[in-house]
């Protein structure tokens, strides 16, 4: 039976070796036909025609905006091509500061004071009707009012009813009247107004009982006794008071005087901003021809407004067809890049081209990285050397940790380009963003401690900080201006550095969620003895236990081989055998030397508890979060190989149950000798189990680290069954074993090759030997050649 199964597994590999055969000898261009007929090339086309949507229509706003931010050097001589008109801040500063000038300054009237006025001169007739001479009046009325003999007796005239009181009760209403528009201001108030413009050209706001604008003549300054003497009399006058009654008036207005206003600051200041406000903007047109800035030129607010209005007029006024040109230029160069990375993922990232899914999440990467370095840069031009390379250098990063230094080389170079195209940055930032990419990938093959992290970001930050500084002197000219832009730039750039490492380290985990991988630092964690699975298998199947280390071991050294992750490998093998912890008494590393459990149950029994260790694993895995990687190990770490020691033991039983039939069956004619002769049909024969009911569920490892471990597992396994091993016999069985698993079939999924086979069968074998090494044998070797064949058997 195993002479036909090898030779079943060699026609199988020799009718797969034909079909690679007759694909290399199909033409290329039914090659092609295939290759666009598949549902993959479908999904590549429709995520390159997303990204291509979003990405140029970006790619052109960004292209459309100034970039330049005031207080940079400037790197080219820009001129204005079409006449604009733009806003004169001097000129609207100017007009609005004469508005300011010529608002009314505010005062509020004193009413109190003009009240007081008004009722003493109103009742003074009245306190002087009862006197007959200037000793009757009391002093203090006296002074107020500087009365003599003469001046009391015209007033009394004005106590009796009639004309005469009428007269003089119209007259001290008429000098409130005038008091409201002739303000007598305290001297503080007077000198302050007096400095406000040109005298005699402005106006000040009277507001009381009825608000007024009035010349700032008017305004009397309390402190000027020869002034308020002057206009008391004329006041008096205008209000219709004649020779001692206006004599008499003037004194009360010059008595104890108080100003009638006062100055209201905040009703100033806000009439004077509306003032302001209500100023239309100024304008004034620049020429064709005016050079905006110089090279060398440090770029101020101004020259940056006129900047954006001469770009945004150019571009409104320039005609139709070479702006959409210009537009659809840009989309077909982002279009043919996109497509360029595409092809090139197609043909050396088959992780990405097998995957619609992956190829969607570095869609999503590319175009969120384009879009923050577009709008990070138009928004904070300042930023740009931030901006620019922070996003791009971050992407190259994730890609490395998702995928490989090669994929990351090209498609970050991809990006880097990609953004140049989009904001219009110089060869000079093209140049760092390429140092910086490079310098990330160097770091990064393969990430086991955050120290990988930690001196990443500090050669980021050296590579940046000095690559910016020497962009900046290589594409401006060198002045003093140009060399603190440059130590700026390189301060910002080396913080770039570091904050991208800090923020690898800070979303690593959601990094591997998102692209379904495993980085270093965590299978470094998980090799870790103290981890709770293993633990568990150390304390249930010891057994199984030292037989994962020693797997881990042979596994590790055939990976470093062939330069497989020999990380990845040796936890694979430490967990790929958990799922014997559910009944580990059942297999041989765990009975140390007891009874076999497997003596009492039937072949299919026992199968049954042999396979289920593989799903019972899995459930584990899934239950303490192993990474999908991981698992990978452990359900396919058999793949679907026969189970041939029980397979055998079936086989054997079935044959017994034949004979055993046959000879009832002669017994019984025996006994029935003699009597007539009746045409018996022989029993139908009991054939014995199919082979594929005794083989595991699988699947067949997909990848060249699961096949080794396939390997390594078997091997371990057969050679403990040696009295002697050897360093020659451990060859013999490392190869028997390897072609066996080849001719089965268990590598057609992953990528291993043949020359990859014999490097691993080699290390295997010099790791092997070295662990199980020859030992003094006292006992006869008869047997052994049988013991060895059988070994390799069951494995």
């Amino acid at each position: 039976m195993a002479r036909e199964h090898t030779r079943t597994g060699r026609s199988k590999a020799k009718g797969r070796a034909g079909d690679v055969g007759r694909l290399r000898d199909r033409p290329k261009s039914e090659l092609l036909l295939t290759a666009l007929r598949s549902r993959e090339f479908g999904w590549a086309v429709v995520i390159v025609l997303l990204l291509t949507a979003v990405c140029a229509p970006l790619a052109v706003w960004t292209r459309e905006r100034p970039i330049e931010a005031p207080g940079r050097v400037m790197t080219f001589t820009r001129e204005v091509r079409v006449p604009v008109q733009i806003h004169d801040e001097s000129a609207t500063q100017a007009a609005q500061a004469d508005a300011r000038q010529r608002t009314p300054r505010v005062y509020i009237e004193e009413s109190g004071v003009l009240d007081e006025i008004r009722s003493s001169l109103l009742n003074l007739p009245r306190t002087l009707e009862n006197a007959e001479t200037i000793e009757d009046v009391e002093a203090g009325i006296v002074e107020r009012f500087a009365l003599t003999q003469e001046r009391m007796d015209s007033v009394r005239v004005a106590a009796d009813e009639g004309r005469e009181r009428d007269a003089w009760r119209r007259g001290v209403d008429q000098l409130v009247e005038l008091l409201r528009e002739a303000p007598i201001l305290d001297e503080e108030t007077w000198q302050r107004e007096s400095q406000v413009g040109l005298r005699g050209e402005k106006f000040i706001e009277l507001r009381g009982r009825v608000n007024r604008p009035v010349s700032d003549e008017s305004a009397i300054n309390l402190a000027d006794r020869r002034q308020l003497e002057r206009e008391a009399s004329r006041l008096a006058w205008a209000a219709g008071f004649r020779d001692g009654q206006a004599e008499v008036v003037a004194a009360r207005l010059q008595s104890d005087p108080k100003p009638t206003y006062r100055f209201d600051e905040t009703a100033t200041i806000e009439a004077q901003q509306r003032a302001a406000e209500a100023v239309p903007a100024q304008r004034r047109e620049v020429p064709r021809g005016t050079i905006i800035f110089r090279r060398g030129d440090v770029l101020s607010a101004s020259q940056f407004e006129l900047h954006q209005i001469e770009m945004a007029r150019f571009r409104e006024h320039r005609p139709a067809w070479t702006l959409a040109l210009k537009r659809f230029s840009i989309g077909l160069g982002v279009g043919l890049l996109l497509i360029a990375g595409a092809m090139y993922c197609a043909m050396f990232c088959p992780l990405l081209r097998l995957s619609p899914r992956r190829m969607g999440w570095m869609a999503g990467l590319l175009g969120l990285a384009t879009l923050f370095s577009c709008l990070g840069t138009v928004v904070f031009p300042q930023l740009s050397v931030v901006t620019l390379t922070a996003p791009v250098i971050f992407a190259a990063v994730i890609i490395v940790i998702a995928y490989d230094q090669r994929t990351s080389l090209a498609v970050g170079g991809l990006l880097a380009l990609l953004v140049c195209i989009s904001t219009g940055a110089p060869l000079s930032t093209l140049a760092l963003m390429g140092a910086g990419i490079g310098v990330a990938v160097w770091h990064l093959p393969d990430i086991r401690s955050r120290n990988t992290l930690i001196r990443m970001g500090i050669a980021l930050a050296v590579t940046l900080g000095l690559g910016s500084a020497l962009a900046d002197l290589l594409e401006g000219p060198v002045t003093p201006a140009l060399l603190g832009q440059a130590g700026r730039d390189a301060f910002l750039a080396g913080v770039t550095g570091v904050f991208v490492a800090a923020l690898t380290m800070f979303i690593l985990p959601t990094i591997e969620r998102v692209f379904d991988i495993t980085t270093g630092m965590s299978l470094v964690e998980l090799r870790d003895p103290k981890q709770p699975l293993l633990r568990e298998l150390q304390m249930r199947a010891p057994g199984t236990y030292n037989h994962s280390l020693n797997v881990a071991s042979i596994a590790e050294a055939a990976a470093d081989s062939i330069r497989a992750d020999s990380l990845l490998t040796y936890v694979g093998g430490l967990y790929h055998d958990i799922g014997k912890m559910s009944k580990p008494e059942y297999f041989v590393e765990n009975q140390a030397g007891g009874p076999n459990k497997h003596d009492k149950l039937s072949p299919a029994m026992s199968l049954l508890v042999i396979v289920g260790h593989v799903k019972d694993g899995v459930e584990m895995a899934r239950e303490y979060g192993l990474p999908k990687p991981v698992v990978h190990f452990i359900e396919a770490h058999h793949g679907t190989t026969l189970v041939e020691y029980f397979y055998r033991r079936a086989q054997e039983q079935a044959q017994e149950q034949a004979a055993q039939r046959k000879a009832e069956k002669a017994q019984k004619e025996a006994v029935e000798e003699g009597k007539a002769v009746v045409t018996a049909q022989a029993p139908p024969s009991l054939e014995g189990p199919e082979e594929f009911e005794y083989r595991y569920p699988g699947p067949r490892p997909r990848t060249k680290e699961v096949a080794i471990l396939m390997l390594a597992d078997a091997i371990e396994s057969a050679t403990r069954t040696l009295a002697e091993p050897t360093p020659s016999r451990i060859e013999t069985l490392v190869r028997t074993i390897a072609d066996r698993r080849l001719l089965d079939g268990q590598f057609d999924e992953c990528n291993l090759t043949l020359a990859e086979l014999r490097t691993i069968t080699e290390s295997i074998s010099k790791t092997v030997a070295s662990i199980y090494h020859g030992r003094i044998s006292y006992q006869s070797d008869k047997g052994e050649s049988r013991r060895e064949s059988r070994a390799s058997r069951l494995a």
